[in-house]
């Protein structure tokens, strides 16, 4: 075995297929993971209402993370810690989105917000979270509220360069990070999922060597940092590749269970 004690996975792109299922092989590694006495628990860029099909079929216990670490909840998903972006960086960040012609949602606790419902990734996003979206005229009414802001896009290349303009406008006012290719995620400042393994590390006071991640974006790579064991799905990029201990195989192939089996109980 490893000498881990607490796993930490990433969901979409890693714990759940492309098509956003969870396998019975992914819950059976869990169900390994508790029967070998090791812990288990999710963090994601997705709001709290997004993780609530989860928590059931992996027998979730412990604390959980949402907006990519913005926020931890319990398993009930009720707040433990709440932060949020500050209505000026939401602001900037929506303007910078307008300018770079990418749709923009903003992600209260408990509300997902959109301009255009019929907008990029809307449709996808409704199925992954299994919410409904909230039309609105305007988000300024709401950015006082906003624990997320994200720019949605199928110009992949044009979101990577808004990203590097959202990082110089916003400098450390707010975190920013792609969780998908066509995802840009704008966070509360000075927490991202490395900060969650911290934050699990002081809660179950454990080392935090005694922690192993899972994950395939680019909003992984601090929890790399931070664990003492780190996976890269195959489908993850190389620069998140570069970061890991190991690379297991992708989303689409049972990756997390594969690597729960092979690198954690083995």
């Amino acid at each position: 075995m490893s000498g881990t004690s607490l796993v930490i996975s990433d969901v979409d792109g890693t714990l759940v297929t492309p098509d956003k299922r969870l396998t019975d092989a992914s819950v059976r590694a869990a169900r390994s993971l508790r029967e070998r006495g090791i812990a288990f628990t999710i963090v994601s860029s997705r709001p709290p209402m997004g993780l609530r099909m989860l928590v059931e079929p992996l027998v979730l216990s412990l604390p959980i993370g949402a907006f990519s670490g913005g926020m931890i909840t319990g398993p009930d998903l009720a707040p433990l810690e709440q932060h949020r972006v500050g209505a000026p960086a939401a602001r900037q960040s929506l303007d910078l989105l307008a300018a770079f012609a990418v749709d923009a949602w903003v992600y209260t606790t408990d509300q997902w917000l959109v301009r255009d419902p019929c907008g990029d990734y809307v449709e996808r996003e409704r199925l992954t979270i299994q919410a409904e979206p909230r039309a609105v005229g305007d988000f300024d009414p709401y950015l006082a509220q906003a624990c997320k802001v994200v720019g949605s896009s199928r110009n992949f290349a044009r979101l990577a360069e808004c990203e590097l303009a959202m990082r110089e406008a916003l400098g450390g006012r707010a975190s920013v990070a792609r969780s998908q290719s066509y995802y840009l995620d704008i966070t509360p400042p000075g927490l991202d999922k490395g900060t969650f393994v911290e934050a699990l590390s002081r809660r179950l006071d454990l080392p935090c060597g005694a922690i192993a991640v899972l994950g395939d974006g680019e909003n992984d790579i601090p929890m790399f940092r931070k664990a003492g064991l780190a996976i890269a799905m195959d489908n993850a990029g190389p620069e998140v590749k570069g970061k890991a201990n190991h690379v297991t195989a992708s989303n689409a192939a049972d990756g997390f269970a594969l690597a729960i089996e092979r690198f954690i109980l083995d």
